[in-house]
């Protein structure tokens, strides 16, 4: 008796758990489309210009690690062959020596992209990124900046202040796919809580100027 106790007892801890694991799967799934409609423009332009700029994680080894594969998995199918685009990879050496620029770019034709790329190897904030981008989107009709779906979601307010006229032409990048990912989502509130704490030194900076 007191045996079967206990295995009714494991099945419902056990049943407890994978409810608890499935909703968290769904709660990271939504968040994340979420922040995919934040911070976007209200007036693209009416031409074929796109800009497509895809933000760089830390980056410790010689290969885009997982993070930023999946970064340019997204930029890549953000890019509409109809139109004219310029694919930027943004990030430089911060946690190894070869900068994320660099990785994330050889990471893209290795997935067959074979369209304009630019590369900006000096930025170590996402304030960086941002300030060291600005040139580059001189002129476009449609800017998308890709990253994890909570990070450009801060990258587009970040832009809206300090060139809202640019903010205006921000559209939804393709970062949010459901199923990819899909385990590390829910942590991705956290990871961007993070990375503002190690670039708040930026933030102070920016609204100084």
């Amino acid at each position: 008796m007191p045996d079967g106790r206990v295995e009714r007892g494991g099945v419902r801890l056990a049943v407890i758990g994978s409810l608890a694991f499935a909703a968290a799967l769904v709660a990271g799934e939504y968040l994340d489309w979420r922040e995919t409609h934040r911070a976007l423009g209200r007036s693209p332009g009416s031409g074929d210009r796109d800009v497509v700029v895809v933000l760089g994680y830390r980056n410790r080894g010689r290969r885009a690690n997982v993070v930023n594969r999946q970064r340019v998995r997204a930029g890549v199918r953000s890019v509409d062959s109809a139109r004219s685009t310029v694919l930027v990879m943004s990030g430089g050496a911060v946690a190894g020596d070869v900068p994320e620029a660099l990785l994330m770019a050889a990471h893209a034709r290795d997935l067959g992209y074979r369209g304009r790329l630019v590369v900006e190897a000096e930025s170590r904030s996402t304030w960086q990124n941002i300030q060291n981008v600005l040139p580059l989107l001189e002129g476009a009709d449609r800017i998308m900046i890709v990253s994890t779906a909570a990070h450009a979601s801060r990258a587009r307010a970040m832009l809206a202040r300090v060139r809202p006229d640019l903010a205006d032409r921000l559209v939804r990048g393709q970062e949010h796919r459901t199923g990819e990912l899909s385990l590390l989502k829910p942590a991705m509130p956290v990871i961007a809580l993070r990375a503002r704490l190690r670039n708040r030194r930026y933030d102070r900076t920016v609204v100084r100027s």
